[in-house]
């Protein structure tokens, strides 16, 4: 113990051979509770139990352990994901949704998808083997496209189009959303998903920025869209209401540590 963690974050899948200490991170269904002891003399494999090697902070190795059914070493402190949100900073988010995201994964792919036998993990990958019939399984990961779609020329009246999900708990507007199809690029997603919920056609389609979602596994990849043709017609499936908004006339919008905050707040700051 007594160990200072300096360094961000590096994912990582094998041990280093000297590490300076170890510190878990306990998986409690799908909470988190983060030991913030350093262990510096602990055989992982022998003391801890299931646990998932998941990189680096500065010299110290970080682990998920997964933790039994019915147990809880929490005492009840674990807090889900959504929790860490404005408690922690961003590399204790990351690493508490790695966390999560690993354990998950490791859970539900202890048998091989196509012949049923037990799964053995891969020594230098993050991925489970079928001894039988050789089926690898890596985590999953499913990537959503999120686009902000701007209206009129660059400047103070510029306009983004903004809509309010069914599923959103509380009344709040935020940029359009969607996964991925399979064999669709990133763009066309973008393209479609807009055509889909508001009945807009946009184009000049542009990359800003990724954020990792684990909820459960998602990794939403961050866009900008120009409007081209049609007026909004909302899919009353997936959006209540959307509309046109200026800067100066904003509705309620997403927390910062949402990317679709990041997209609108740096839309605001162009001007």
């Amino acid at each position: 113990k007594g160990v200072v963690m300096t360094d961000g974050f590096v994912p990582g899948v094998v041990v280093p051979a000297e590490v300076a200490g170890h510190r878990f991170l306990h998986v409690v269904d799908g909470s988190v509770f983060i030991d913030e002891d350093v262990d510096v003399d602990v055989d992982v494999d022998v003391e801890v139990g299931q646990a998932h090697f998941l990189g680096m902070i500065g010299d110290v190795a970080q682990w998920a352990v997964d933790v039994p059914d019915g147990e809880d070493p929490s005492d009840g402190a674990a807090l889900d994901l959504r929790s860490f949100f404005g408690r922690v900073g961003e590399e204790e988010r990351l690493v508490a949704g790695r966390a999560v995201q690993i354990v998950e994964w490791a859970r539900t792919h202890r048998f091989c998808g196509r012949c049923g036998e037990p799964t053995e993990p891969i020594g230098d990958e993050r991925a489970m083997r079928c001894p039988r019939c050789g089926l690898a399984v890596f985590p999953r990961v499913a990537p959503a496209m999120i686009t902000l779609v701007t209206k009129g020329d660059p400047g103070p009246d510029q306009q983004v189009l903004l809509a309010h999900g069914v599923q959103f708990p509380m009344p709040m507007y935020s940029c359009l959303a969607g996964f991925v199809e399979p064999g669709e690029t990133l763009e066309g997603a973008v393209v479609r998903e807009v055509m889909e919920e508001v009945g807009v056609l946009v184009g000049n389609v542009t990359y800003r920025s990724s954020q990792p979602w684990p909820f459960p596994h998602s990794l939403m990849i961050g866009f900008r869209a120009d409007w081209q043709a049609g007026d909004i017609l909302c899919d009353p499936t997936e959006i209540v209401d959307a509309g046109w908004y200026t800067r100066d006339a904003l509705p309620n919008t997403p927390p910062g540590v949402s990317i679709a905050r990041r997209l609108i707040d740096e839309w605001i700051a162009e001007v």
